[in-house]
């Protein structure tokens, strides 16, 4: 699967998001240390790399949310300031058959960032349904976290 899944997956969530902190602050709190991100993100129980550093493409992730869902994923893209995106390679959410999810940071007006989320899901109605569903739950809770990593990368930086 290449990233051109981001494009064309059945069910596609993107949230965009003009925050005040710089690209590269904001990129170090996504990539650096992974187990930082329950957090910012508080639907993240644990997140961790599965390797040694340093860290960059083909490095591999494991991350827990609330409720027991479990992610072993792989980094596809460390595109330092600017692209951030990994592939889900196992869990143990019924249904899922292709994950996929980008961070893109572009340059905002003054010193600020516009940051895209995309997930991207291919799966099972039972899965693809639910969350159609629960779309702007979804949508709302990638907001919040945005604006927290806003916050720890302003306060870091």
């Amino acid at each position: 699967m290449t990233t051109e899944f981001l494009q064309s997956a059945p069910l596609r969530i993107v949230v965009t998001q003009r925050l005040d902190a710089s690209r590269e602050a904001l990129f170090h709190e996504l990539t650096d240390d992974a187990s930082t991100w329950p957090q910012w993100w508080r639907e993240i129980t644990r997140a961790s790399y599965t390797g040694p550093g340093p860290y960059s493409a083909g490095a591999g992730r494991s991350v827990s949310l609330r409720g027991g869902v479990r992610f072993v994923e792989s980094v596809l893209v460390w595109d330092e300031p600017e692209r951030f995106v990994y592939r889900i390679e196992e869990t143990n959410l019924p249904g899922a058959h292709a994950w996929m999810e980008e961070w893109l940071l572009t340059p905002g007006q003054g010193d600020g960032t516009t940051l895209r989320f995309t997930m991207a899901i291919e799966g099972h109605a039972a899965l693809e349904l639910p969350l159609q569903a629960v779309r702007p739950m979804v949508m709302r809770s990638i907001r919040q976290a945005m604006r927290r990593l806003d916050a720890r990368a302003r306060q870091a930086g």
